[in-house]
């Protein structure tokens, strides 16, 4: 896959992503709780892994990613090689998004294609007409997994580099969907593939059981040039969307596989329960 020069030139992501005062203008996800432990969102123009396993609610996030930022001014434009356009917008009206208006209004597209025809593509690259037509600010390739079926695994990683630099050269905040089987044990990778350090950010998914009781978890792997918050925290796919909510502060363990209730927690519960015996004793 071959990508020719930015149309833009070297200045076009500044234009895009500075303000007067030369500080960058983070990138929302819309999601209030995912912001804050993000420092406010996503680095501009940063290329991000939202890897998790089947049905932890990537392709959601995804979308709910492109809507917040139409919201905000910002079009976007969702490429997928699994699904058909009729199945994207029934699934996105689910949750109350109108894409077909969106896209009827010029902030949104909607590209089915497959890999095997962006591989090909040797002069110009597949996205070129539809990044021109829309000028996204934000773009969802749903799912990058998918190219392993067409290229060897040294090969991955070259055409994984293209394109990430190719739409980082048109600043484009990327959103690369990724399947990850198992996201845990005590020594666990990402993909296999040997791509977690050409993205910027890795966001993952995954499921954790507690007390018999299957539950989702989000946390922030990596992000490159700027802080985040390391912890855990759960979150479940609601009618409006993914929706992030208090950290796993009770147990430890969990990206081990082998949750446990936190020492330090038991410890303060059973103060607390012997304090208020206390208490009512001398009452």
């Amino acid at each position: 896959m071959s990508f020719p020069a930015s149309r833009t030139g070297t200045s076009g992501f500044d234009q895009l992503f500075s303000t007067r005062s030369g500080e960058l203008v983070r990138v929302k996800t819309g999601i209030r709780e995912l912001d804050e432990m993000l420092r406010g969102g996503f680095m501009p123009g940063d290329a991000v892994m939202i890897a998790g396993s089947a049905g932890m609610g990537k392709t959601t996030l995804g979308l709910q990613y492109l809507v917040n930022g139409i919201r905000l001014g910002e079009p976007g434009v969702y490429v997928t090689f699994e699904e058909l356009p009729d199945q994207i917008y029934r699934d996105a009206r689910n949750f109350g998004w109108d894409l077909r208006k969106m896209e009827e209004e010029g902030k949104f597209r909607v590209v089915c294609t497959s890999p095997d025809l962006m591989l090909e593509s040797d002069k110009d690259s597949l996205l070129d007409d539809v990044l021109q037509d829309v000028q996204p600010r934000r773009i969802v390739i749903d799912s990058l997994s998918h190219l392993e079926m067409f290229v060897e695994k040294a090969a991955m990683r070259k055409e994984t580099y293209r394109l990430i630099m190719h739409l980082k050269t048109r600043g484009v905040s990327s959103l690369l969907l990724w399947e990850s089987p198992q996201i845990s044990g005590p020594s666990f990778a990402v993909t296999d593939a040997g791509l977690s350090f050409l993205v910027d950010c890795i966001v993952a998914l995954k499921p954790v059981e507690i007390e018999s009781s299957l539950r989702k978890a989000l946390v922030i792997l990596k992000m490159r040039g700027s802080d985040h918050d390391k912890r855990l925290r759960e979150y479940e796919i609601t009618p409006e969307g993914l929706k992030v909510s208090a950290p796993f502060t009770e147990y430890e363990g969990l990206m081990s596989g082998s949750p446990r209730r936190s020492i330090t927690e038991d410890a303060a519960n059973s103060w607390a329960l012997a304090f208020a015996k206390n208490k009512q004793k001398h009452s």
